[in-house]
């Protein structure tokens, strides 16, 4: 009996081994990452060219003897299901933008499911219709394909087809007038280009405590990965929206397909493999909203993380096997920009930080190196925070909050990867618009017994994982040597808070 015990034992101690090893390496991965684009950026903002420095861009002006003509007609397209919070605000944005009414459609792509929203969206169009705006309202009774199909369909209709740029905006961005002023000139002037991509900017991102730890992380999305992508590679994650195309690339690269949730994404590399380049504009910044509620939180981050590890096994090949891009974008994009970003980083933050380490509690045989517990995460943290210089006061909260969101990253990117039954499920990111208009109503009945809406709020998983930190903590406070229960606590804390629906901005009929 004691051998039997002794060599389950041995074996568990020296898979436990093996897998600190494999979360070692995959740390080693993600801080050469870090580093290299710290290094990157600070490069790029020491001695980079600014965009109009690397690209030609040359203001388009009127021309007496062709008029108008000179312009480059301009479609934008706004795709909308059920967005009853925001749609006067995008369609009004959209509207407003400065460019020569004859030379601009505005197109508004509606799936509402919703009769009473279909009809106020539709309504809103024909009101600016009557001020004198160009924009359709199309609307397909369907959502095949989701957001590609919309996109899709909409290019296909007979005006569109006039078009030279198509500019794209989610239902609740709002772009500033001077939007197509600053990014269709490096379009019109640089046949090499493909897409100018502006930031975003979040207008509630002081709502809740979850909306500052998405700012932090958004923000080195923004500020870093994107702007280095930009200016080492020309190249980049379409974000889906607050961009334009050209539309020949579009056409080229084999327009909108739906075969993942991330359509934007897909575009992009298609795009890059046919050799177009593209362009990011720190400095030109469109409004946004965060998702406030963890409800909505969550199945963005699932559509998120679900969608790129699913692109990523569909064109693993198709990315080596091509031969209009240099090799050095080729290594870029399947390792940097897929495999450390959307696989790496999920898995290691999980199974290192929440399941590895405190297993050392139980387990003393295992030891892992400071530099792999302590050093390169802090290096790691650090690099991802500077980014967001307003929030470093919140870095704690900001540590547990993404370990947290690590168990559903990584069983999001685990059923992309092996095409789970979730991996289409497309959810909208719910919008609450302005919060101070009376959207809440704590007065309202619900259809729901009160037990089925507080069990809809529990997640099990994140529940077991709190558990299992809590009993690790617990057992090093009473009984170990490592002195990790400080942590332990504060994370199964975390796990709990999560697993209850404790954070974020509290909606009581949004269950």
């Amino acid at each position: 009996m004691k051998g039997a015990v002794a060599a389950a034992e041995t074996m568990v101690v020296a898979l436990l081994n093996l897998i600190v090893l494999v979360c070692l390496g995959m740390s080693l991965m993600m801080f050469v990452e870090r580093m290299y684009l710290g290094v990157a950026i600070c490069f790029v903002k020491l001695f980079g060219r600014k965009p109009e420095k690397r690209y030609k861009w040359v203001p388009i002006k009127d021309d007496i003897e062709f008029g108008n003509s000179t312009y480059p007609m301009i479609l934008v397209q706004i795709p909308m299901y059920n967005e009853r919070e925001v749609y006067q605000l995008s369609i009004g944005s959209a509207c407003g933008l400065s460019w020569p009414s004859d030379r601009i459609i505005i197109q508004v792509l509606d799936d509402s499911t919703d009769p009473t929203i279909k009809e106020l969206v539709e309504v809103e169009c024909a009101k600016w219709e009557k001020k004198g705006i160009n924009i359709k309202y199309e609307y397909r009774g369907n959502r095949n394909g989701y957001k590609a199909g919309a996109l899709r369909d909409g290019m296909k209709l007979s005006y569109a087809k006039q078009c030279d740029y198509v500019a794209i905006f989610d239902a609740d961005f709002q772009p500033q007038p001077d939007f197509l002023w600053r990014t269709i000139p490096f379009l019109v002037n640089n046949s090499q280009l493909a897409l100018v991509q502006a930031r975003w900017k979040f207008v509630n991102a002081d709502e809740c405590l979850m909306t500052r730890m998405q700012e932090i992380s958004l923000d080195y999305h923004f500020i870093v990965e994107q702007e280095v992508g930009s200016s080492m590679y020309s190249f980049f994650g379409f974000n889906g929206t607050a961009g334009v195309w050209r539309i020949s690339a579009i056409n080229e690269a084999g327009g909108w397909k739906d075969r993942t949730t991330v359509e934007d994404m897909d575009l992009a590399i298609r795009a890059t493999l046919q050799g177009w380049k593209f362009l990011y504009l720190h400095n030109l910044q469109v409004k946004n909203e965060l998702p406030s509620t963890l409800k909505a939180y969550r199945y963005q981050q699932h559509r998120w993380c679900c969608g790129p590890a699913n692109l990523f096994r569909k064109m693993f090949v198709e990315i080596i096997t091509n031969k209009k891009v240099c090799l050095w974008k080729k290594i870029h994009v399947i390792y940097s920009f897929f495999f450390v970003r959307k696989v790496v980083a999920h898995f290691n933050t999980f199974v290192f930080y929440c399941i590895v380490l405190p297993s050392t509690v139980l387990v003393p045989q295992i030891v892992v190196p400071k530099w792999g517990s302590l050093y390169l995460p802090f290096i790691i943290t650090i690099l991802n925070v500077l980014a967001s210089p307003r929030s470093l006061h919140l870095l704690v909260f900001w540590i547990v909050f993404e370990n947290t969101m690590s168990l559903h990253r990584t069983k999001a990117t685990i059923i992309g990867l092996i095409e789970g039954s979730r991996v289409n499920e497309w959810i909208v990111t719910q919008k609450l618009g302005d919060p101070l208009k009376g959207k809440i109503d704590n007065n309202k009945p619900h259809n729901k017994p009160r037990f089925i809406r507080i069990r809809n709020r529990i997640h099990m998983l994140e529940l077991v994982v709190g558990l299992y930190l809590f009993f690790c903590g617990c057992f090093d406070l009473l009984l170990g040597t490592k002195r990790f229960f400080i942590f332990l606590h504060i994370q199964a804390f975390a796990f709990f808070i999560m697993a209850f629906g404790y954070v974020g901005t509290f909606i009581p009929n949004s269950y």
